[in-house]
Order: C-alpha cells, then sequence, then structure tokens
C-alpha cells in the first residue's frame, strides 16, 4: 500500500492555499465540539454542502411540534412548483375543520366557509403557524388529511429523512409523530435549496387575516443580521425548539435546535450556536474536478507513469482548527498493472484532521496505459528484478 505525498499533489495544495500537516503560530480556534448548548437536541450544518459543524443528540426522535409543519409546506411548495395548484386558487373551510381547531393552539382565526387563497394558508402557516390553516391546505391539496399525511411520510423517505414519522399534518402532540435534528436540517435545506422562489415567505415578520395581525414567532428575525428562517416549535412534551437559517458573507447555515425551557432560552441558544458556526468555520474549495494530482508507477505498462485525476470538485467545511492540522494522502496498491483505462478507478485520496471525520474521495487513471507484451514485457520484467520500480528500468 503506498502513502505518497507526491510533488504534484503537495504544489497543487500548497497553490490553493492549503497547509498540510503545518502548525500555525497563533491563537487557538474553536474546535467543532467546543461548544454546549442546553437544548436537549441539536444540530448546526453548512447549507451548501451539508456539512455537520454541531450535533448533540442529533438522531434521537423527539417531538417537532409545529416544526413538522414545514414538510406540509414543503408538499404545497412542490404542488405550486409542479403546476397542480398556484397561488390565487381558493379553499373552503368545512365546519367540522373549523370546530375541531378554532381553539386548538395556534390558529389564523379562519372561519367556516370562508375561502382562503392558498398564498394566504401559506402565510398563515408559515408566520402565525394556524393549526387550521394546515388542515384546510391538506384538505384542500389532497382531499383529506390522512392522504397528505401519507405525502408527507413518502416525501421524507425520498429525501432521505429515515427517522421521521407523521400522524398529523401540523405537529399536533401524538407519540407516533416524531422526527429528528437532523431530518429536520435536511428538509430545511431540500427546501431552501428546491424552492428559492418561494423560500422568502419565511423571512416574512408578521401578516395579517380577518383584521388579526400576528407576528412571526421566530426570534432570530428581529435580532440577527442575515436571518430569513424558518419555523418555531413549542408544545409541554417538545419544549421549545427552532429550524433556523442565516446567511453571511454568501454562506449559509442550518439550525435545529429542540428542547429548551423558555422562549428566551430558544432565542439566545439559536443566535448563539449560529453566530458560533460563521465565526469558527468556513467552506474551502481545495480541489476542481479533473484535476491532476500525482502520478502512479505502472506495472509492465507502454507508458512509466499514470495520473491520477480527481473526478469532482473537493469543497470542505473545517473549522479554522482542522483546516489548520489538515493531512492529506494519495493511497493505492503500487505499481499499478497495465493495463489501465482512463477513468478507471486507481488510487483514494484521504483528507483527515483533528474534529472532522476522514473524507476519502476516488481518483481514476488520467490515461490509458497498454500493456506490454512479448520480448518488452520479459525484458521489463527482467529489469523490475534488477532496480526494481516500474519493471521498464529507466527511474
Amino acid at each position: 500500500m503506498i502513502y505518497k505525498f507526491g510533488r504534484t499533489l503537495a504544489s497543487t495544495l500548497r497553490l490553493l492555499g492549503l497547509c498540510l500537516a503545518l502548525t500555525l503560530i497563533g491563537a487557538p480556534a474553536a474546535s467543532a465540539q467546543s461548544i454546549r448548548t442546553v437544548a436537549e437536541e441539536a444540530i448546526l450544518i453548512e447549507g451548501s454542502t451539508g456539512a455537520v459543524l454541531f450535533e448533540k443528540e442529533a438522531d434521537t426522535r423527539m417531538p417537532p411540534s409545529s416544526m413538522s409543519k414545514l414538510m406540509t409546506v414543503y408538499l404545497a411548495f412542490e404542488k405550486l412548483k409542479d403546476g397542480v395548484i398556484n397561488l390565487n386558487d381558493r379553499f373552503e373551510v368545512s365546519e367540522p375543520t373549523y370546530r375541531k381547531w378554532r381553539l386548538q393552539g395556534s390558529t389564523m382565526f379562519l372561519n367556516a366557509g370562508d375561502k382562503v387563497t392558498v398564498e394566504d394558508l401559506l402565510q398563515g402557516i408559515i408566520v402565525q403557524s394556524g393549526n387550521d390553516a394546515c388542515v384546510v391546505l391538506a384538505e384542500g391539496i389532497a382531499g383529506s388529511v390522512d392522504i397528505f399525511v401519507d405525502w408527507m411520510n413518502e416525501k421524507a423517505k425520498e429525501l432521505g429523512m429515515t427517522n421521521s414519522h407523521f400522524t398529523n399534518v401540523n405537529g399536533w402532540p401524538d407519540d407516533e409523530h416524531y422526527m429528528t435534528a437532523r431530518d429536520l436540517a435536511t428538509l430545511a435545506q431540500a427546501m431552501i435549496k428546491n424552492f428559492p422562489e418561494y423560500y422568502p415567505y419565511f423571512a416574512e415578520k408578521s401578516f395579517t387575516y380577518a383584521g388579526i395581525p400576528q407576528n412571526n414567532r421566530n426570534p432570530i428575525l428581529y435580532n440577527m443580521e442575515g436571518a430569513d428562517g424558518l419555523k418555531t416549535g413549542h408544545t409541554e412534551a417538545g419544549g421549545y425548539g427552532l429550524t433556523a437559517s442565516a446567511v453571511r458573507d454568501g454562506r449559509r447555515l442550518i439550525l435545529v435546535l429542540n428542547g429548551m425551557s423558555t422562549e428566551r432560552v430558544r432565542a439566545r441558544e439559536s443566535e448563539r450556536l449560529l453566530t458560533f458556526g460563521f465565526r469558527n468555520f468556513d467552506i474551502y474549495p481545495l480541489l476542481k474536478s479533473g484535476q491532476v494530482l500525482d502520478n502512479a508507477n505502472v506495472w509492465l505498462g507502454e507508458a512509466d507513469q499514470v495520473p491520477l485525476v480527481i473526478e469532482s470538485d473537493v469543497t470542505l467545511s473545517l473549522s479554522k482548527e482542522a483546516r489548520r492540522k489538515m493531512k492529506v494522502k494519495v493511497i493505492y496498491d503500487g505499481p499499478i498493472p497495465a493495463p489501465i483505462v482512463k477513468g478507471q478507478p486507481i488510487a483514494t485520496l484521504e483528507i483527515s484532521s483533528s474534529d472532522m471525520k476522514t473524507v476519502t474521495y476516488p481518483l481514476v487513471a488520467g490515461e490509458s496505459v497498454g500493456e506490454l507484451g512479448g520480448f518488452s514485457r520479459l525484458k521489463a520484467a527482467f529489469n523490475y528484478m534488477l532496480v526494481g520500480s516500474s519493471g521498464r528500468g529507466n527511474e
């Protein structure tokens, strides 16, 4: 097994401003887990890469409360984008829905017989957290809440939310209705990526329906630069929660917190953890697709070496501490036996550091290399017995 820091790789990374296993003099930066939170469950991710910057019980099932309304909104956005519904469509509030939800938790103050636009219902959910609005929207789109809930569970699987299950459309307490902080972050990331035309609704600070104004309960919209979403939640079982996002200098962070004791604690923790993420982490574009990182020796080939190429861009979200201590390795079993086909995986790029999981990327052959035949093959094998290397005896 070859562990190689080739000259090509080292010079390439130096040009990109990376320091390989180099310790810098200066004040130590915060590491990924050097901050704590009183939240029972939490996760902080980089919006563009999905890299986890901080987590606490992120895979523990929890009552998501009104944060589960994000899935209701996601499906509505999807139907809008597909042209199944439009913002001006009107859905009628049925008498049973009115009677059941007019006094059940957060409300948009819908009245029986109201014919409400899809846009108003979305604002009633996103800004006012209306339980009644969720039910009317689900009934209007799917025909029944039960069908809509089935769609929610199917969409969760499609998005890779492996630890979520929905029994209703608004997060009303139910032992079988649960999500995890990680799944909520996955949903938020998909929402922001897939529906940029509708996402600005989450930044609205107030909405008025039936002459009743209500303010958005999301605390970071009022006190944090770049904050633009997403959804609060609160039940006795779940405590106070928030799925939040903010943008600063082109970087987006997504935060999920749950299980806090008061609104004030929720506001403090959300701003503190987002600020921590912006201050102590950054995005580092390291390599470009198609870049040659090194050359591997070839055994019994028509060429002595074959270039090792990265097939995809490599961009990492790292703490400043992890960046300073980064180590990069090119790993392969060498020499590589010919024949070699261009694009064939033949090596691995390994990037590691403190406070980050080691990541690996396949390296492929940048060129095809034919196999030596006849007398040339015998000569190369004999030369290898004498001088080693690739078997061609000219290194």
